[in-house]
Formats: structure tokens, sequence, C-alpha cells
């Protein structure tokens, strides 16, 4: 059965059933779990939350016996080092997300200079900032990733590996994975492309199409990658498959191992996913990016051939038809960047007007819920087309 109760009268051995409120605005990777312990206890009352449904069917209902209760006093007794979760206002997660961003880049540029030089990866340097990537898209999802379409030219390898763990982090939240795991695809994302360092720079970084020859080179990243990583401490099962499969299709087409469907792990066919989604999604010297918009349809496609469908459908889900950062048009003229992907309303998300198109010109920002309005999106449009500064935007607070 399912209960309403004040958040006062959880308890330990209760099942929680729904938060009752929405993702965005608690710390839990799952809605629906079993309270195991009194750090999980201190979670749920520190996300300010009135009430909450429990299952009686799951676990203990609201008339446990006083043997119980007394028991329960005794588990919820202060433990060492009480988590305590930072609420940040929408500003403090704004430039939260910027520093995060940063720090994170400098972090794949030091990493990727250590690997050219012989160094071993240092997987305890990026545990503390796959943390923080976790932080800031658990808390306002719609902070870091938007930052994270932005890339140059000369630092691409190092931001599109952070766009991958930032991206991951979203899809593994949408197919609700416990936070650990989800923490380890991430972690797989930020290295995926390590073995890039590798290969040399006159084909990394060419400013144009690659001939057959530098492609077989090119290739030869994502074997390198999984050998830097076989066997290193700190990296476990799901993080190295993550990475040394991001180039592994589902109908048996990738490479290095040229694995089919199953045989490719889950968090391998997540990370393929993700890959290929923020690579044509970024401009590059010799590659104009796609829109989010028609990527996405690309990638719905290729779902079936190149990707699993269920994850494809899922991926969608999780940042949205028009995901944040998006430029659109809206059935008023306007133009709005996409600022905030409702998940139970994709074609509704928030957005903030920018621009009026029969004027052609720049209106004085406002941002519109368009759940809650009769305004609706009428295409994406490019940046580009209309002369509005991507990275100015991505930069720019709601």
């Amino acid at each position: 059965m399912i209960v309403k109760i004040p958040v006062k009268q959880l308890r330990v051995g209760m099942y929680l059933h729904d938060l009752n409120c929405s993702w965005i605005d608690h710390p839990f990777a799952l809605n629906r779990f079993m309270i195991d312990d009194a750090a999980t206890l201190k979670k749920i009352h520190a996300a300010g939350v009135a009430e909450v449904y429990i299952d009686t069917k799951l676990g203990l209902g609201v008339d446990f016996s006083e043997a119980e209760a007394e028991e329960e006093e005794e588990i919820e007794a202060p433990v060492s080092e009480p988590t305590i979760l930072v609420k940040r206002s929408p500003a403090e997660e704004f430039e939260y997300a910027k520093n995060l961003y940063s720090n994170a880049n400098q972090l794949m540029q030091d990493m990727m200079k250590d690997v050219r030089m012989g160094k071993q990866i240092k997987v305890e340097q990026c545990e503390p900032m796959v943390d923080n990537i976790l932080d800031s898209i658990f808390s306002a999802p719609s902070a870091l990733l938007p930052l994270a379409q932005i890339k140059t030219s000369n630092e691409y390898t190092f931001q599109h590996s952070v766009s991958v763990a930032a991206l991951a982090v979203a899809f593994g939240r949408v197919l609700e994975m416990p936070r650990t795991e989800i923490k380890e695809l991430a972690l797989g994302g930020l290295l995926h492309d390590v073995g890039k360092a590798i290969v040399p720079g006159n084909i990394l970084n060419k400013p144009g199409k690659l001939d057959d020859a530098e492609f077989v080179v090119m290739k030869s990243h994502a074997a390198n990658t999984a050998d830097l990583l076989k066997g290193l401490e700190g990296i476990s099962e799901v993080a190295f498959n993550a990475a040394a499969q991001h180039h592994e299709r589902f109908d048996g087409s990738g490479y290095p191992k040229g694995l089919k469907g199953e045989q490719i792990s889950q968090h391998g066919q997540m990370l393929a996913i993700v890959d290929v989604y923020d690579a044509i999604t970024s401009i590059r010297v010799y590659h104009k990016g796609m829109s989010p918009t028609e990527a996405l349809r690309k990638m719905y496609e290729w779902s079936g051939s190149h990707f699993n469908p269920r994850l494809v459908q899922a991926f969608i889900k999780g940042i949205g038809i028009y995901p944040a950062g998006s430029l659109v048009r809206m059935e008023s003229d306007k133009l709005g960047i996409v600022r905030e992907v409702v998940p139970d309303k994709l074609l509704q998300p928030v957005v903030q007007y920018i621009y009026d198109c029969k004027k052609m010109s720049y209106i004085p920002a406002e941002t519109v819920n368009l759940s809650v309005s009769e305004d609706k999106i009428k295409s994406h449009e490019s940046f580009e087309k209309w002369g509005i500064d991507q990275a100015k935007w991505a930069m720019r607070l709601i």
C-alpha cells in the first residue's frame, strides 16, 4: 500500500516510493529505494521535503512496535562526518558550473600531457572532479550542460572529454542508476579519449578530413585508451568498459574489437551514444556542428544499427528534445535560449526570450515556462544564422 506521511515519520527500514518533489530537487540517483541507514535518512531530511510516499508492502509502515522504535532511535544516533547538502542559489550554481568546467578542462589537458610524457594516469586526481560533475548535474543540470556545448579548436579533445562525462551523468540519471554506478560511468567518460595523447599531433589536430591511412592511426586511440586503463588502480569494470568500448557499434561495425549487440556492455553502449552526440553537435575547424535537435533526429535514425534503440530513447528523454542551451524560434516569432528541460514535458522547456525576429533586434531578456504559456516552439534555430554569440549566451546567467 502506498501511504503519504510527514517526513518526520520516516524511519530506517521504510521503502521510499516517491520523494514528492522534482528529481532535480533531491540528491538521489533513484526515486524509489529502501532507507537502509541513518545517513540516507539525514539526506532526505536535508533535502527539505515536507511529505513523502512510502510503500508498506516493501518496507515498514508507520505503526511499528515500540521495540522497533527504540532500535531506530539507536540507529539514528549522530554518525561521524554526516553528509551535509550544500544548497546553492541559481547564480551560485551557474558560477560553480563555470568554474567546474574550466577546472575539468585544465585537468584533462594536464593529464594528456602526462600521458604523452609516458607517465601513468592518476585516477585519484580525477575522482574529486567527477564527484563535482555529479553534484552539479544532480543539483542543476541546466547549468553545466550548455557550457559543455562550447568548444574551441585547440582544446577540443579536453573539452569533449568533460562534455562526455557530464552527458553520461545525465544519461545515467534518467536510467535511475545508483549514484556510485553513475560516478564510474562518468569517470569512464572523462578518460575515454586519453588514448588520443599517443596519436601524432599532425593527425589529431588536422584541420580537414583524414585520409584512409591517417584514419587508421586515429582509430588506434580506442585501443590505446584500453591499454592505458587496463589494470590501473582505481579503474572499475564499469569505467573501463565505458571508455574502452565507446567506438563499438550495436550492429558490429565499430572498433577496436567489432563487438556486437549485448557483447558490448551497457556502459559501453551508453558512452557510444554520448560520444557521437557530443561530437556531431560540436563546431570545429573542419566540421560544422549540427543543432542538438537535428543531432537527436540522426541518433534516432541510427538506433537499431549503430546504437541500442532503447538506450537512444532514454538518452533523448534525459537531455530533452530541445536541450538546455539550444536556440529556438517561437510561434510568437521570438528567439529564445532553452534554459531548463522539464523531464515530463520535453516540448515545453523553460525558455529565455532574447530576440524579436520581426523587428530584427534584441529584446529585454524574459524567461518563460512554456508549460504555463500559450506560446510554443516552432523550430530549432542556428546561432550562426542569426549572428548570435552562442558562447556569450551560454556564459550568461538566466
